[in-house]
């Protein structure tokens, strides 16, 4: 079982994306104002990510942003519960990383991915055992998980490695199937943690 209390959020920032993804990012903001999960992500205001912080905000929950200066400087914003503004993008992925007791990524561009891959590689290199979801909305992230069994295949990612790994395409299932995952923490440098490839 996972206690989540806050969740870190990885979302897109456009706006030309079909309406279903809004429409699935709405559904999971509100079940996270509803169950008092506090939201962490980027700060942004358009796109998915504005939109997961307005509903969120709408249902009376709380929304922290964390956000780079040049950014900050440079586009309007939600009037949040929090915002945090740090200098540079690894200062703010660290403390995106530090505030969550679980990760969900939304459909999103390259930014998203750099995210989303990031912390599953901290979980390769035992830095944290939270899970970590994708909010599979149009199958969005079938592609992701195709390269992920083509790394186990060809011996580049130990099977165990996915563990932490949850993916549905309904906000409410996603979340319910988070807090009831435990996700084990991980030993790179055992090397029977890496016997098991597929």
């Amino acid at each position: 079982m996972t206690k989540v209390n806050r969740l870190t959020v990885f979302c897109g920032s456009s706006e030309n994306v079909d309406r279903l993804y809004f429409e699935a990012v709405e559904e999971l903001g509100k079940q996270l104002a509803l169950q008092g999960i506090e939201v962490v992500y980027g700060g942004g205001n358009v796109g998915l990510m504005g939109a997961l912080a307005r509903t969120v905000l709408k249902h009376g929950g709380k929304v922290t942003g964390i956000i780079p200066r040049k950014i900050y400087d440079n586009v309007e914003h939600v009037e949040l519960s929090e915002l945090i503004i740090v200098e540079t993008m690894h200062e703010r992925k660290a403390k995106m990383y530090d505030h969550g007791d679980a990760f969900i990524a939304l459909p999103g561009g390259i930014g998203t991915l750099e995210e989303l891959t990031e912390i599953f590689t901290w979980y390769q290199l035992e830095y944290h055992n939270k899970p970590i979801a994708l909010l599979n909305t149009k199958n969005y992230y079938a592609p992701y998980h195709n390269m992920l069994d083509h790394m186990v295949s060809e011996g580049f990612l130990a099977r165990q490695y996915m563990e932490p790994l949850l993916s549905h395409e309904d906000p409410i299932q996603l979340l319910e199937m988070i807090k009831n995952h435990s996700v084990p923490k991980m030993n790179k440098w055992n090397q029977d943690d890496l016997t098991e490839r597929i």
